[in-house]
């Protein structure tokens, strides 16, 4: 199992920064962000009235009218998403030619179907349980991403969805790693997708007091391990990945941007909502990834943190970085992209993991905007304000979960 390699082929994106790879990374090292007013439905009575809002999406570019009314808006994300990957890894849209039984799906989403949910409920309290939608129960499940993505392209493979919160996704690709490490497939298509801007959605949100409520200056609300943030901003969207086998690659000739090399996953067992105060879980989870990596802490140059601009999270994240790094948590860059994307919740791992790969791949690193106030308790390098240029050969991302979930992923710049 160790001798097999796990290489990032093909990435996908649907944001409110960009629906393709390219068009999301102009945004990020540009500084740009994705967030303003919600305009899906009325929220003049709810305390977050902003959100990051995917735009410019036509479902029908990727499928049938009809099919888009029989899956929720996560899937259409995640499928849109998919695409991309597919097409970027140079992987035939059928899988002609490759054995499908070796490819697997493994996309997540932290809710799932909210949207097809509230609907039917409106559905059932005003016209009765017999008006309800047949397709109801398929359209909500959270493992319907995978299922949707799998019957699209006839991958056999594994086939399974992980809920885990905000770490949906990262759980997603470390585990697929997993599978292709022990030889259960030699493709997965992993990551996740999101779609939860509605109304019960901002309502449970902000009944927990967790959203930013900078409503009159929507660009600057999101604003991680900067003194006055005030909580994160919700978004949408999906991150995929195709990841396989490296020999399986190197034999179809594909294009390798990245080599996955550690993953950890722990718990807090602390609260339902608040990080462990000492970030005790995330420490262990990035050591965790560090130990199956074979690396030292000095090995590491960039950080992706979870960093969703909350008061507790982006002060516990920064203890957990400084208890596992020590002294060499100074020297590192690191950086929240949330501060552009908002927070994607179960998407945000897929997202944030082809991030890393873009960071190895092209020498730059996206800044953590709004940055203005320096938090004593958050005081590390986060790559304040503007882009960095600097040479990366390895990459953590960091992803953290309602319920205490920790997922850490560890990929470095490929050398054969």
């Amino acid at each position: 199992m160790n001798d097999r390699r796990v290489v990032v082929t093909g990435t996908g994106i649907i944001s409110c920064v960009g629906n393709n790879v390219q068009d999301f990374w102009d945004s990020l090292i540009n500084g740009r962000s994705g967030i303003g007013p919600v305009t899906r439905f009325d929220v003049s009575r709810y305390r977050t009235r902003i959100a990051g809002e995917v735009k410019n999406f036509s479902v029908v570019n990727y499928m049938s009218e009809k099919e888009a009314r029989r899956l929720d808006m996560f899937c259409h994300y995640g499928i849109a998403a998919s695409d991309e990957a597919i097409k970027n890894a140079g992987i035939p849209q059928k899988l002609e030619g490759m054995d499908p039984t070796r490819v697997g799906v493994l996309a997540s989403s932290g809710i799932g179907g909210m949207q097809t949910f509230e609907q039917q409920c409106n559905i059932l309290y005003n016209r009765g349980p017999d008006k309800s939608s047949p397709l109801l129960i398929p359209m909500l499940i959270g493992d319907m991403a995978s299922g949707s993505i799998s019957m699209r392209y006839g991958a056999k493979g594994p086939n399974f969805g992980i809920v885990s919160a905000c770490a949906s996704s990262c759980h997603s690709i470390g585990e697929s790693y997993w599978i292709i490490k022990r030889g259960d497939a030699e493709v997965m298509i992993t990551g996740g997708a999101e779609a939860t801007i509605s109304p019960i959605g901002f309502a449970g949100f902000c009944s927990m007091r967790a959203m930013s409520e900078r409503n009159d200056d929507p660009l600057r609300a999101s604003r991680p391990f900067d003194a006055q943030r005030d909580g994160f901003v919700m978004s949408e969207g999906s991150g995929i990945l195709v990841i396989e086998e490296l020999e399986h690659a190197r034999k179809r000739g594909a294009n390798i941007l990245a080599e996955i090399v550690g993953y950890g996953a722990t718990a807090d067992a602390y609260h339902i909502t608040s990080p462990s105060p000492d970030g005790s879980g995330a420490a262990q989870a990035i050591r965790m990834a560090l130990k199956h990596a074979k690396m030292n802490p000095e090995d590491i140059d960039y950080i992706n943190a979870h960093g969703t601009s909350t008061p507790l999270n982006d002060k516990f994240e920064t203890s957990a970085i400084k208890s596992v790094f020590g002294q060499h948590a100074n020297k590192l860059n690191i950086s929240s992209t949330k501060g552009m994307t908002g927070h994607a919740l179960g998407a945000a791992g897929g997202l944030e993991t082809i991030v890393c790969s873009m960071v190895i791949k092209n020498g730059i690193i996206p800044p953590t905007i709004n940055y203005e106030n320096p938090d004593p308790e958050c005081d590390l390098n986060y790559t304040p304000n503007k882009a960095v240029e600097r040479k990366i050969n390895t990459a953590v991302n960091i992803n953290l979960g309602f319920g205490g979930h920790n997922a850490v992923l560890v990929l470095r710049s490929f050398k054969s």
